[in-house]
């Protein structure tokens, strides 16, 4: 079965910070930091991402023809050198427990298709009559890891594999799947037989699809039909520029969000990060505190699900703060859904359909000031205006004016 994703999930990934090689203890570390610091704000998921069944994995990239631990049915196991509590078989289970015992959700990010090694060895398909040597697609390959054969979906053994998989994400207790290589291009027979497979494993786990390069709007109703969350871009890291590219693509997809169904802007990059990632050395955000606040104004307003990539026990306080304001966040978890409702040059305004959130933007490299009416923002003269940043009120005059500075950003409540 699949949980309903009510409102836009919150969690940690380990990507834009451990990338390929994350380890138990990190993946721990983070948890705990979360409970203890965050979950009271709604971040609740803890995401293993690529790679952890390869022991030799490493920053930087991905390793090629790489021995990768599977099991007898030619599953992937975590590589118990990485993760000491799998050894023996156990899996995922006793780091999902630990996450659970926290309060928290556990996740892990899988990748399309059935491993080259399962093929070659034709490891039996579990609880079916076929192999893996059955299902190969060798065409349906990914551009930029050779870890996985796609799978030919025109054999019932395809469907049979990605169940098998599904059953033992249930079996260890995952409450999130990032389904990876799914969208770019747009493997819609896969996309539908790994929706099917979790719809099958008799729990609630909710089904995120990467990674959405060039992602048509086409696909819309596809996906609502098929996932909980799909990524809208490639992978989005520390620069303005991949900031700034999410304004056009939230644009087009915010219309297709609401419960159940969550277009993904991608990872936050705050923080920690880097320490061995596949972009870039280790480091704070190269964001500047304005440009941290944009991005997560926009995400919010947008309701994009929040996943922050940063080695959170060793973030800065600013950062804890910027992701646990209370009142930036309720703009995200808000039922109404939100839109661009206005544009003029590189100043933008987003507005709540039910006139209870506005967000203005200065896009541009030189400090500005907007005046907007308030019908264009869908309400009427309000009888306050809240700063969810300061969270300060502020005056309320003829029409909203705010001055930005350079790539800065306002999130206001009005009431």
């Amino acid at each position: 079965m699949t949980r309903l994703a009510a409102v836009p999930p919150m969690g940690w990934n380990s990507w834009d910070v451990f990338g390929t090689s994350v380890t138990e203890a990190e993946t721990r570390a983070n948890a705990e930091f979360i409970a203890e610091h965050m979950a009271e704000h709604g971040w609740e998921y803890v995401v293993v991402d690529i790679q952890w069944y390869d022991p030799a994995a490493r920053a930087g990239g991905y390793n090629s023809g790489t021995k990768l631990v599977l099991d007898e049915y030619g599953l992937p196991q975590p590589a118990p050198n990485r993760f000491p509590s799998a050894a023996g078989g156990a899996g995922f289970k006793p780091l999902a427990d630990y996450v659970h015992s926290l309060g928290l959700k556990f996740g892990v990010h899988i990748l399309r298709g059935v491993p080259r090694r399962a093929v070659a060895a034709d490891t039996p398909i579990k609880g079916s009559e076929y192999s893996a040597a059955h299902i190969p697609d060798r065409e349906r390959i990914s551009s930029w890891i050779d870890d996985n054969w796609g799978i030919d979906h025109s054999h019932p053994g395809g469907q049979a594999y990605y169940d098998s998989l599904a059953r033992q994400f249930a079996d260890w207790g995952v409450d999130y799947v990032k389904a990876d290589d799914m969208i770019a291009p747009y493997w819609e027979d896969e996309v539908e037989a790994f929706w099917h497979a979790i719809d099958r494993a008799d729990r609630d786990i909710l089904l995120s699809l990467s990674p959405g390069m060039n992602l048509s709007t086409d696909h819309a109703e596809h996906l609502k039909a098929h996932s909980h969350l799909w990524r809208i871009s490639a992978d989005l890291w520390d620069r303005w520029r991949d900031v700034n590219a999410q304004f056009d693509l939230l644009r087009e997809w915010a219309p297709h969000a609401g419960p159940g169904h969550w277009p993904d802007a991608d990872m936050l990059p705050l923080g920690r990060m880097g320490v061995r990632a596949e972009v870039g050395e280790p480091r704070e955000s190269l964001l500047t505190p304005d440009e941290q606040r944009t991005m997560l104004t926009l995400w919010c307003i947008a309701r994009s699900p929040l996943m922050v990539g940063a080695d959170l026990p060793n973030s800065s306080a600013e950062t804890i703060e910027l992701l646990t304001n209370p009142e930036v966040l309720a703009a995200q978890r808000h039922p109404a859904g939100a839109r661009e409702v206005w544009r003029e040059g590189r100043l933008v305004a987003w507005a709540s359909e039910d006139g209870a959130f506005a967000a203005l933007f200065n896009r541009g490299t030189e400090p500005a000031e907007i005046q907007v009416p308030w019908d264009v923002l869908g309400t009427a003269r309000p009888g306050s205006v809240r700063d969810c940043w300061s969270r300060a009120d502020l005056a309320v005059g003829d029409e909203l004016r705010v001055k930005l500075q350079p790539h800065g950003s306002a999130l206001l409540r009005l009431s």
